[in-house]
């Protein structure tokens, strides 16, 4: 695999198409979230709701990357994207704060897996020369997904309902893996699943070559989040209505999408 030159194989091409359809999943209900936590009485809770969502991916990112190594790439992407599905179709259902924030909890299980099962698939079927720029095309679709959701999320709300807008997430997920229907695995040796599995080591989370980038990504993702956090209430405070409003998360990910390509190449070289 790795002696091929082109990245642009049927495979890389889905497994892009997939992460547009993930991303947008989980990112259109973004912009309508706050709100909905204020009709249930928790507008102060605002902040735990990124908050919430990103300590579950970051807690189970050891455990999918090690699962992607050991089951395969195809079964943590499954399961990623299975969480996200019924998540979506739970949120309506809702009639409490504390429900509502543990549900979120459990959604950021999918961000934790599907991505982590994708990034090890690109990683085996390119060549490892161009390695850096076929993350930026993947990354460049994760960002369009980030874009496209929360522009359209709020347009389905204002259209046919919250309801509709958290199935509508559900609907996308499910189809991020349903497209990578008869793809191979690529992980040479599987091995079933067994709870052993989830017994995790210092060496499973700890690597000292790392730990530079890993503060560098720290700092920026903290930087991130809290712009994030503050997006929608932001966009009404200076003249977007309701329906609108996504268009503010539509030019904070655009910026995102003319670097990923270039910085992707100039990485290789």
């Amino acid at each position: 695999m790795t002696e091929q030159n082109s990245i642009f194989s049927l495979q890389f091409i889905l497994l892009c198409l997939s992460s547009f359809l993930f991303f947008s999943s989980f990112n259109m209900i973004v912009p309508d979230l706050y709100d909905y936590l204020t009709t249930l009485g928790g507008g102060e809770l605002k902040g735990l709701v990124i908050a919430l969502f990103t300590v579950t991916a970051g807690l189970s990112r050891p455990f999918s990357g090690k699962l992607s190594d050991t089951v395969g790439r195809i079964p943590v992407m499954i399961f990623g994207a299975a969480v996200c599905f019924v998540v979506g179709f739970l949120y309506p259902l809702l009639s409490s704060v504390w429900a509502f924030m543990l549900l979120r909890f459990l959604h950021g299980f999918s961000t934790g897996f599907k991505p982590t099962g994708t990034s090890a698939y690109i990683a085996d079927i390119v060549p490892n020369h161009r390695r850096g720029e076929a993350m930026g095309y993947s990354g460049l679709f994760g960002s369009l997904g980030m874009a496209a959701g929360p522009s359209y999320g709020p347009k389905i709300t204002a259209w046919f309902g919250l309801d509709t807008m958290f199935y509508t997430s559900s609907v996308l997920a499910i189809l991020s893996v349903l497209i990578l229907v008869g793809m191979k695995e690529t992980l040479p040796e599987k091995q079933p699943f067994r709870l052993a599995l989830l017994r995790i080591r210092k060496t499973d989370v700890f690597e000292p070559r790392v730990i530079n980038p890993s503060i560098l990504f720290l700092l920026t993702s903290f930087s991130f989040g809290a712009a994030l956090t503050l997006m929608p209430d932001l966009a009404i405070s200076v003249g977007f209505d309701q329906e609108s409003k996504g268009i503010f998360f539509r030019y904070f990910v655009f910026s995102s999408l003319l670097i990923r390509i270039l910085a992707g190449k100039i990485s290789d070289k």
